[in-house]
C-alpha cells in the first residue's frame, strides 16, 4: 500500500481519499502505473485545487478484492487511520472508482467519514449497507457500462436509502465504464459532491435536491 498526497499541506480543515478500481481475484502488485490507478489522479488534482483541502491518493497493495481477504479495504482502512492521525477531527470524504467505489462504500463506518462519492460501483447482490448509516452518499453510473451493472447500483442505493436518507444517485447519460466519453461532467460532479459534504463550500442545489427526493426520482438523476 503507498499513498500520494496533494493539496493543503497547512492549515488543512477537510481531506478526501482517492480509491482505484482494479479487478475480483489478482495477487498482482498495483503500482502507480496501474490504469486504474491513472484514471484517478486527475480527480485527485481538480480536488487538490482547493485551498485547505489534502488529498490522499491510495495505490493498493493488490490489483484484486481478493475474497475473503478483501486487501482494498484493508488499505483503506490503514489509509483513514493515516489520515486521523495526520489531521485528528478533521472530515474525510471518499471518491472511488469501480471496486474503488465498493471500497469507499465499505469502509464508509470509519468515524472521520462524512461521505462517499461512488463513481460506477462494483455492487454485488447482498453488498452491506449498515455501514453508511449517517453517511452522504452520492452514486454515479454510467448507462452504457458493461463493466459494473448499473441496476445493482440502483438497487443498492434503494437499500442505502433505508439506512440514510441521504442518498442519491445520477445516471449519467451516453456513458461507459471508464469515466472518458463525459469526464468533464464526471469531475463536476465529484468536485461538487465532495467539497459540500466537506462543509468547505456549500452543497450544490442540484445534488441536495438529489439527496432530499424520496426513491425512485432521487435514485434516477440524469446527467
Amino acid at each position: 500500500m503507498k499513498l500520494h498526497t496533494t493539496g493543503a499541506t497547512s492549515g488543512v480543515r477537510a481531506v478526501a481519499l482517492v480509491l482505484h478500481g482494479g479487478e475480483e481475484v489478482s495477487t498482482v502488485r498495483a503500482t502507480r502505473w496501474y490504469p486504474a490507478y491513472l484514471r484517478m489522479i486527475p480527480f485527485a488534482r481538480a480536488l487538490s485545487r482547493t485551498p485547505g483541502v489534502s488529498v490522499w491518493q491510495l495505490c493498493n497493495t493488490y490489483r484484486g478484492w481478493n475474497e475473503p481477504d478483501r486487501h482494498p479495504v484493508a488499505d483503506a482502512r490503514r489509509a483513514l487511520e493515516a489520515i486521523r492521525r495526520a489531521y485528528p477531527g478533521v472530515p474525510v470524504a471518499l471518491v472511488g472508482h469501480s471496486m474503488g467505489g465498493r471500497v469507499g462504500l465499505r469502509v464508509a463506518d470509519d468515524p472521520a467519514v462524512v461521505g462517499v462519492c461512488a463513481l460506477a460501483p462494483w455492487t454485488p447482490e447482498g453488498e452491506p449497507v449498515a455501514q453508511l448509516a449517517g453517511r452522504t452518499v452520492l452514486i454515479a453510473h454510467g448507462d452504457r457500462d458493461r463493466t459494473t451493472d448499473p441496476a445493482l447500483s440502483y438497487s443498492y442505493a434503494q437499500r442505502a436509502k433505508e439506512v440514510t436518507a441521504t442518498v442519491a444517485r445520477f445516471d449519467v447519460r451516453r456513458e461507459a465504464h471508464a469515466l472518458l466519453l463525459r469526464y468533464p461532467e464526471w469531475t463536476r460532479l465529484v468536485r461538487r459532491f465532495t467539497l459540500g459534504v466537506l462543509g468547505v463550500t456549500g452543497l450544490d442545489r442540484d445534488i441536495a435536491d438529489a439527496l432530499a427526493e424520496p426513491a425512485p426520482a432521487g435514485l434516477r438523476v440524469p446527467v
